[in-house]
Protein backbone atom coordinates (compact mmCIF):
# COMPACT_ATOMS: atom_id res chain seq x y z
CA UNK A 1 0.00 0.00 0.00
CA UNK A 2 1.59 3.36 -1.60
CA UNK A 3 2.21 6.14 1.17
CA UNK A 4 3.03 5.94 5.29
CA UNK A 5 2.08 2.43 6.68
CA UNK A 6 0.18 1.96 10.32
CA UNK A 7 1.13 -0.66 12.43
CA UNK A 8 -1.86 -2.51 10.96
CA UNK A 9 -0.80 -2.37 7.49
CA UNK A 10 2.62 -3.64 8.80
CA UNK A 11 1.18 -6.86 9.49
CA UNK A 12 1.72 -6.99 13.53
CA UNK A 13 0.07 -9.03 15.79
CA UNK A 14 -3.39 -7.71 17.18
CA UNK A 15 -2.92 -5.26 19.84
CA UNK A 16 -4.31 -5.76 23.27
CA UNK A 17 -6.89 -3.22 23.02
CA UNK A 18 -7.85 -4.76 19.40
CA UNK A 19 -8.90 -7.59 21.09
CA UNK A 20 -11.86 -6.08 23.33
CA UNK A 21 -14.12 -3.87 21.49
CA UNK A 22 -16.53 -1.53 23.44
CA UNK A 23 -19.86 -1.51 21.78
CA UNK A 24 -21.58 1.27 24.02
CA UNK A 25 -21.13 -0.36 27.29
CA UNK A 26 -21.18 -3.75 26.18
CA UNK A 27 -17.25 -5.11 25.67
CA UNK A 28 -17.54 -8.16 23.03
CA UNK A 29 -13.90 -10.20 24.04
CA UNK A 30 -12.24 -11.09 20.76
CA UNK A 31 -9.19 -13.29 22.06
CA UNK A 32 -11.22 -16.30 20.58
CA UNK A 33 -13.84 -16.63 17.76
CA UNK A 34 -17.30 -15.03 18.48
CA UNK A 35 -20.46 -15.47 16.97
CA UNK A 36 -22.90 -13.11 15.71
CA UNK A 37 -26.41 -14.19 15.27
CA UNK A 38 -28.09 -12.61 11.99
CA UNK A 39 -31.89 -11.09 12.82
CA UNK A 40 -33.44 -10.06 9.55
CA UNK A 41 -36.47 -7.61 10.42
CA UNK A 42 -37.02 -7.82 6.44
CA UNK A 43 -40.02 -9.35 4.23
CA UNK A 44 -37.49 -10.30 1.20
CA UNK A 45 -34.30 -11.73 2.81
CA UNK A 46 -32.96 -14.70 1.03
CA UNK A 47 -32.90 -16.84 3.89
CA UNK A 48 -35.50 -16.04 6.54
CA UNK A 49 -37.37 -12.73 4.81
CA UNK A 50 -40.64 -12.38 6.48
CA UNK A 51 -39.84 -14.65 9.60
CA UNK A 52 -39.60 -11.99 11.69
CA UNK A 53 -41.75 -8.97 10.99
CA UNK A 54 -43.00 -8.24 14.04
CA UNK A 55 -41.32 -6.64 17.30
CA UNK A 56 -42.08 -9.84 19.29
CA UNK A 57 -41.23 -12.02 17.29
CA UNK A 58 -38.07 -10.68 16.11
CA UNK A 59 -37.08 -9.97 19.95
CA UNK A 60 -37.71 -13.68 20.90
CA UNK A 61 -35.58 -15.16 17.88
CA UNK A 62 -32.64 -13.10 19.21
CA UNK A 63 -33.42 -14.25 22.46
CA UNK A 64 -33.09 -17.59 21.36
CA UNK A 65 -29.78 -16.79 20.02
CA UNK A 66 -28.27 -15.82 22.71
CA UNK A 67 -29.28 -18.60 24.81
CA UNK A 68 -28.20 -20.73 21.87
CA UNK A 69 -24.28 -19.00 22.62
CA UNK A 70 -24.65 -15.44 20.30
CA UNK A 71 -22.06 -13.35 21.70
CA UNK A 72 -23.91 -10.17 19.86
CA UNK A 73 -27.24 -9.70 17.55
CA UNK A 74 -27.12 -8.30 14.13
CA UNK A 75 -30.10 -6.33 13.10
CA UNK A 76 -31.15 -5.28 9.45
CA UNK A 77 -33.78 -3.82 8.20
CA UNK A 78 -32.62 -3.73 4.22
CA UNK A 79 -32.08 -7.26 2.62
CA UNK A 80 -28.83 -7.56 0.74
CA UNK A 81 -29.29 -10.26 -1.38
CA UNK A 82 -28.19 -10.20 -5.21
CA UNK A 83 -31.19 -8.88 -7.37
CA UNK A 84 -32.57 -6.65 -3.77
CA UNK A 85 -34.12 -3.37 -4.50
CA UNK A 86 -32.98 -0.94 -2.17
CA UNK A 87 -35.03 0.49 0.79
CA UNK A 88 -35.77 4.05 1.69
CA UNK A 89 -34.36 5.10 4.88
CA UNK A 90 -37.58 5.89 6.76
CA UNK A 91 -38.93 2.18 6.54
CA UNK A 92 -35.87 1.19 7.40
CA UNK A 93 -35.96 2.75 10.64
CA UNK A 94 -39.37 1.74 10.77
CA UNK A 95 -38.72 -1.59 11.03
CA UNK A 96 -35.34 -1.84 12.50
CA UNK A 97 -35.74 0.89 15.93
CA UNK A 98 -38.62 -0.31 17.88
CA UNK A 99 -36.66 -4.11 17.88
CA UNK A 100 -33.34 -2.71 18.86
CA UNK A 101 -35.32 -0.70 21.91
CA UNK A 102 -36.71 -3.65 23.27
CA UNK A 103 -33.78 -6.22 22.18
CA UNK A 104 -31.52 -3.99 24.08
CA UNK A 105 -33.77 -4.40 27.57
CA UNK A 106 -34.13 -8.63 27.03
CA UNK A 107 -30.37 -9.18 26.46
CA UNK A 108 -26.83 -7.60 28.07
CA UNK A 109 -24.56 -8.92 24.49
CA UNK A 110 -24.00 -5.83 21.91
CA UNK A 111 -26.56 -4.97 19.41
CA UNK A 112 -25.44 -4.47 16.03
CA UNK A 113 -26.95 -2.13 13.34
CA UNK A 114 -26.63 -3.70 9.77
CA UNK A 115 -27.06 -0.46 7.29
CA UNK A 116 -25.21 1.38 5.34
CA UNK A 117 -27.41 4.93 5.70
CA UNK A 118 -26.41 7.62 8.45
CA UNK A 119 -29.90 8.46 9.43
CA UNK A 120 -30.43 4.39 10.40
CA UNK A 121 -27.25 4.48 11.97
CA UNK A 122 -27.72 7.34 14.21
CA UNK A 123 -31.19 6.49 15.17
CA UNK A 124 -30.18 2.61 16.05
CA UNK A 125 -27.18 3.92 17.95
CA UNK A 126 -29.51 6.08 20.00
CA UNK A 127 -32.07 3.03 20.33
CA UNK A 128 -29.28 0.87 22.27
CA UNK A 129 -27.19 -0.51 18.94
CA UNK A 130 -23.10 -0.53 20.19
CA UNK A 131 -22.02 -1.89 16.70
CA UNK A 132 -22.40 -0.48 13.34
CA UNK A 133 -21.99 -3.31 10.33
CA UNK A 134 -21.94 -1.34 6.84
CA UNK A 135 -21.65 -3.25 3.62
CA UNK A 136 -20.75 0.42 2.29
CA UNK A 137 -17.63 0.83 4.47
CA UNK A 138 -18.69 4.09 5.37
CA UNK A 139 -18.69 5.58 1.68
CA UNK A 140 -22.41 6.73 1.74
CA UNK A 141 -22.44 10.42 2.33
CA UNK A 142 -21.97 11.69 6.09
CA UNK A 143 -21.76 7.91 7.26
CA UNK A 144 -18.31 8.55 8.15
CA UNK A 145 -17.90 12.04 9.70
CA UNK A 146 -21.26 10.21 11.74
CA UNK A 147 -19.14 7.36 12.48
CA UNK A 148 -16.79 9.25 13.99
CA UNK A 149 -19.51 10.76 16.03
CA UNK A 150 -20.96 8.17 17.42
CA UNK A 151 -17.86 6.58 19.04
CA UNK A 152 -19.08 3.06 18.60
CA UNK A 153 -16.97 -0.22 17.00
CA UNK A 154 -17.67 -0.28 12.54
CA UNK A 155 -17.17 -2.88 10.23
CA UNK A 156 -16.19 -2.26 7.02
CA UNK A 157 -17.15 -4.21 4.34
CA UNK A 158 -15.71 -4.63 0.49
CA UNK A 159 -18.95 -4.85 -2.50
CA UNK A 160 -18.25 -5.09 -5.84
CA UNK A 161 -21.50 -2.63 -7.19
CA UNK A 162 -24.72 -2.33 -5.36
CA UNK A 163 -26.89 -5.69 -4.28
CA UNK A 164 -29.40 -4.80 -7.18
CA UNK A 165 -26.56 -5.82 -9.66
CA UNK A 166 -23.45 -6.97 -8.01
CA UNK A 167 -23.18 -11.02 -8.97
CA UNK A 168 -24.21 -9.64 -12.85
CA UNK A 169 -20.28 -10.18 -13.88
CA UNK A 170 -17.98 -9.61 -11.04
CA UNK A 171 -14.33 -9.72 -12.63
CA UNK A 172 -11.08 -8.91 -10.58
CA UNK A 173 -7.47 -9.42 -11.74
CA UNK A 174 -6.71 -10.34 -8.41
CA UNK A 175 -9.17 -10.90 -6.15
CA UNK A 176 -7.41 -10.99 -2.74
CA UNK A 177 -4.93 -7.76 -3.77
CA UNK A 178 -7.85 -5.55 -4.80
CA UNK A 179 -10.49 -6.53 -1.77
CA UNK A 180 -6.91 -6.57 0.57
CA UNK A 181 -6.19 -3.20 -0.57
CA UNK A 182 -9.68 -1.66 -0.69
CA UNK A 183 -10.19 -2.79 2.79
CA UNK A 184 -6.73 -1.10 4.19
CA UNK A 185 -7.34 1.95 2.10
CA UNK A 186 -10.42 2.27 3.66
CA UNK A 187 -9.88 1.72 7.09
CA UNK A 188 -6.84 4.38 6.90
CA UNK A 189 -9.05 7.14 5.73
CA UNK A 190 -11.25 6.16 8.38
CA UNK A 191 -8.31 6.71 11.09
CA UNK A 192 -7.37 9.80 8.98
CA UNK A 193 -11.06 10.74 9.84
CA UNK A 194 -10.95 10.16 13.46
CA UNK A 195 -11.87 6.59 13.99
CA UNK A 196 -9.90 4.79 16.79
CA UNK A 197 -7.96 1.98 15.40
CA UNK A 198 -9.22 -0.25 17.76
CA UNK A 199 -13.12 0.84 16.48
CA UNK A 200 -11.98 -1.27 13.27
CA UNK A 201 -13.26 -4.30 12.09
CA UNK A 202 -12.91 -5.44 8.45
CA UNK A 203 -15.41 -8.24 6.16
CA UNK A 204 -14.08 -9.00 2.54
CA UNK A 205 -17.69 -9.26 1.48
CA UNK A 206 -18.05 -12.67 0.67
CA UNK A 207 -21.25 -13.18 -1.53
CA UNK A 208 -21.17 -9.33 -2.85
CA UNK A 209 -19.54 -9.46 -6.25
CA UNK A 210 -17.46 -12.14 -6.11
CA UNK A 211 -18.19 -15.36 -7.75
CA UNK A 212 -17.14 -18.83 -6.58
CA UNK A 213 -13.82 -18.47 -7.69
CA UNK A 214 -13.20 -15.18 -6.12
CA UNK A 215 -15.28 -16.32 -2.71
CA UNK A 216 -12.75 -19.27 -2.46
CA UNK A 217 -9.84 -17.16 -3.16
CA UNK A 218 -10.96 -14.60 -0.06
CA UNK A 219 -11.82 -17.29 2.41
CA UNK A 220 -8.06 -19.19 1.61
CA UNK A 221 -6.86 -15.76 2.56
CA UNK A 222 -8.39 -15.26 5.77
CA UNK A 223 -5.11 -15.71 7.70
CA UNK A 224 -2.99 -13.26 5.52
CA UNK A 225 -6.30 -10.57 5.53
CA UNK A 226 -6.50 -11.13 9.73
CA UNK A 227 -2.34 -9.76 9.95
CA UNK A 228 -2.73 -6.50 9.24
CA UNK A 229 -4.20 -5.72 12.45
CA UNK A 230 -7.70 -5.34 12.16
CA UNK A 231 -10.27 -7.95 13.48
CA UNK A 232 -12.16 -9.96 10.52
CA UNK A 233 -15.85 -9.99 10.41
CA UNK A 234 -17.24 -13.10 7.93
CA UNK A 235 -20.47 -13.94 7.09
CA UNK A 236 -20.73 -16.74 4.78
CA UNK A 237 -23.82 -18.83 6.60
CA UNK A 238 -26.38 -20.45 3.87
CA UNK A 239 -24.88 -18.31 1.59
CA UNK A 240 -25.10 -19.68 -2.47
CA UNK A 241 -21.16 -20.11 -2.46
CA UNK A 242 -21.68 -23.18 0.16
CA UNK A 243 -24.27 -24.16 -1.91
CA UNK A 244 -22.34 -24.55 -4.85
CA UNK A 245 -19.66 -26.17 -3.04
CA UNK A 246 -22.29 -29.05 -2.16
CA UNK A 247 -23.61 -29.50 -5.94
CA UNK A 248 -26.15 -26.70 -5.48
CA UNK A 249 -27.85 -27.74 -2.49
CA UNK A 250 -30.63 -25.31 -1.45
CA UNK A 251 -30.79 -23.22 1.43
CA UNK A 252 -32.29 -24.86 4.11
CA UNK A 253 -29.45 -28.04 3.53
CA UNK A 254 -26.53 -25.56 3.68
CA UNK A 255 -26.34 -25.53 7.66
CA UNK A 256 -23.74 -27.88 7.65
CA UNK A 257 -21.63 -26.67 4.84
CA UNK A 258 -22.25 -23.27 6.61
CA UNK A 259 -20.94 -24.77 9.77
CA UNK A 260 -18.06 -26.08 8.73
CA UNK A 261 -17.23 -23.18 7.16
CA UNK A 262 -17.53 -20.80 9.98
CA UNK A 263 -14.92 -23.16 11.89
CA UNK A 264 -12.29 -23.06 9.34
CA UNK A 265 -12.17 -19.44 9.15
CA UNK A 266 -12.27 -18.91 12.41
CA UNK A 267 -9.43 -21.41 13.12
CA UNK A 268 -7.82 -19.67 10.08
CA UNK A 269 -7.78 -16.35 12.09
CA UNK A 270 -11.51 -15.10 11.52
CA UNK A 271 -12.53 -13.12 14.98
CA UNK A 272 -16.52 -12.96 14.34
CA UNK A 273 -18.75 -15.26 12.43
CA UNK A 274 -21.98 -14.03 11.08
CA UNK A 275 -24.40 -16.69 10.99
CA UNK A 276 -27.92 -18.34 11.58
CA UNK A 277 -27.62 -20.90 12.92
CA UNK A 278 -26.25 -20.30 16.27
CA UNK A 279 -26.40 -23.62 18.48
CA UNK A 280 -25.13 -25.65 15.66
CA UNK A 281 -22.12 -23.08 15.22
CA UNK A 282 -21.42 -22.43 18.85
CA UNK A 283 -21.11 -25.70 19.44
CA UNK A 284 -18.73 -26.71 16.49
CA UNK A 285 -16.28 -23.81 17.37
CA UNK A 286 -16.46 -24.49 21.22
CA UNK A 287 -15.03 -28.17 20.51
CA UNK A 288 -12.98 -26.57 17.50
CA UNK A 289 -11.43 -24.00 19.36
CA UNK A 290 -10.39 -26.66 21.88
CA UNK A 291 -8.38 -28.91 20.32
CA UNK A 292 -7.09 -26.32 18.63
CA UNK A 293 -5.73 -24.39 21.88
CA UNK A 294 -1.96 -25.06 22.75
CA UNK A 295 -1.10 -25.75 26.66
CA UNK A 296 1.24 -23.18 28.28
Amino acid sequence: MAGTTTEAEEGQPLPPRCLRIDCAGRVLDLSRPRIMGILNVTPDSFSDGGRYTSVASAVAHAVSMVEAGADMIDVGGESTRPGAPEVGADEEAERVIEVIKHLHQAVDVPISIDTRKPSVMRAAVEAGAGFVNDIRALLEPGALSLAVELGVPVCLMHMQGEPRNMQAAPEYRDVVCEVEAFLLRRARECIDAGIDRGRILLDPGIGFGKNLQHNLALMRATTALAGHGFPLLLGVSRKRVIGALLRNRPIEGRVDGSVGAAVALALAGAKILRVHDVRQTADALQVAWAISKTED
